[in-house]
């Protein structure tokens, strides 16, 4: 059974394979971009699944952590002449004026610098609970939004980063979000994952069983920021362009929104969520734009997509209180009981 399992998860991937090769071949730019927007936000919605859905942390800083990859990606991607054309009223510091980085170290450089901004973020802020600790992360989210645009020299302040090579594609963020996904499979089934889920039920009681709180609070706070980071850098390689107001707390609800909506607590149901999230953000755009329907033309209201996006979240929460998932993951052996209840049997209905 082992074997078949393992047979159908390599069609599975090959599929899958097969389908990106076909979609980069004749799916059009803004297509591939859906599809890139939706690997990325699999990689943010997991880095934060990791700290609130099975830490148990309500945490609400994920913008932040997603501005600290995304800029320092973009200015160690970026060739000498574009920063020499963002950077025209105050020049980039030395040496990063002169440095050029390949993109994956870049991408790596960013994700570390997030953890960093984590854990100076992640010592006071993680002594706190509940609410108290979202409003803390939240106001660190705020604050280096607001340290990004006053630091002109580094990140060029409000008028943000423009040029910036558009290296994210679909293998860079299908990539990234196939390895991120085995890395929080990997992490949340070792004792470490085991630690998490503990804390999240009862902190009291995991920490009579000897798991000291706070090392794992900080671990799973870091390891998150660090996939945000790495998140924000395909981001802002994918999009060509960063400034700060991509990176207001907004951001952060829509990521929740993946996680909730998927299942706090669930690999798979982020996977879906996010890709359901991401395309259905794009299908209702049009009720922002002017509807001609032959005999009536109803004018568009900017804004109305999200009024609408939010009922159908708000309907599908109702019926769904622990998200389409809960905190089920995805097997062959469902798939296969599942199979096998056949409504009809061979001569007809049960």
């Amino acid at each position: 059974m082992k074997n078949k399992k393992n047979i159908y998860t390599l069609i599975s991937i090959a599929l899958v394979i097969l389908f990106l090769l076909l979609a980069n071949s004749f799916f059009d730019s803004y297509q591939i971009r859906i599809l890139n927007l939706c690997a990325i936000y699999v990689v943010l919605g997991l880095s934060m699944n990791l700290i609130n859905g099975f830490t148990g942390l309500f945490s609400l800083g994920h913008a932040g952590f997603m501005a600290v990859g995304a800029y320092t990606t973009a200015i160690l991607t970026m060739p000498i002449a574009a920063k020499e054309a963002n950077y025209f009223m105050t020049p980039l510091v030395s040496p990063l004026n002169n440095m050029v980085w390949p993109f994956l170290p870049a991408l790596i450089m960013g994700g570390l610098l997030s953890a960093v901004a984590a854990f100076i973020i992640g010592a006071p802020a993680l002594r706190l609970k509940g609410d108290y600790l979202a409003i803390a992360t939240l106001g660190f989210g705020e604050i280096i939004r607001i340290l990004i645009t006053n630091a002109q020299s580094l990140t060029n302040g409000a008028l943000g980063l423009k040029s910036i090579p558009n290296t994210t594609n679909i293998w860079w963020s299908f990539g990234i979000a196939a390895a991120t996904t085995v890395i929080m499979i990997l992490l949340i089934n070792s004792s470490y994952g085991r630690a998490f889920k503990a804390i999240r039920e009862d902190e009291i009681a995991a920490e009579n069983m000897g798991i000291n709180l706070f090392k794992h609070k900080m671990l799973a706070f870091v390891i998150g920021a660090f996939f945000a980071g790495i998140g924000g850098g395909l981001l802002g390689n994918l999009l060509g362009t960063v400034d700060p107001n991509m990176f207001k707390f907004t951001l952060t609800f829509n990521i929740l929104f993946v996680i909730v909506l998927g299942g706090m607590g669930s690999i798979t149901g982020t996977i879906i969520s996010a890709f359901i999230v991401t395309i259905s953000m794009e299908v209702l755009r049009f009720l922002d734009a002017p509807i001609n329907l032959g005999f009536i033309t109803i004018p568009g209201i900017t804004g109305m997509r999200m009024v609408v996006y939010s009922l159908l979240l708000i309907i599908v929460i109702i019926y769904f209180r622990q998200g389409l998932m809960g905190t089920r993951e995805f097997s062959w052996d469902s798939v296969i009981a599942l199979i096998k209840k056949a409504p009809f049997k061979k001569g007809g209905a049960k």
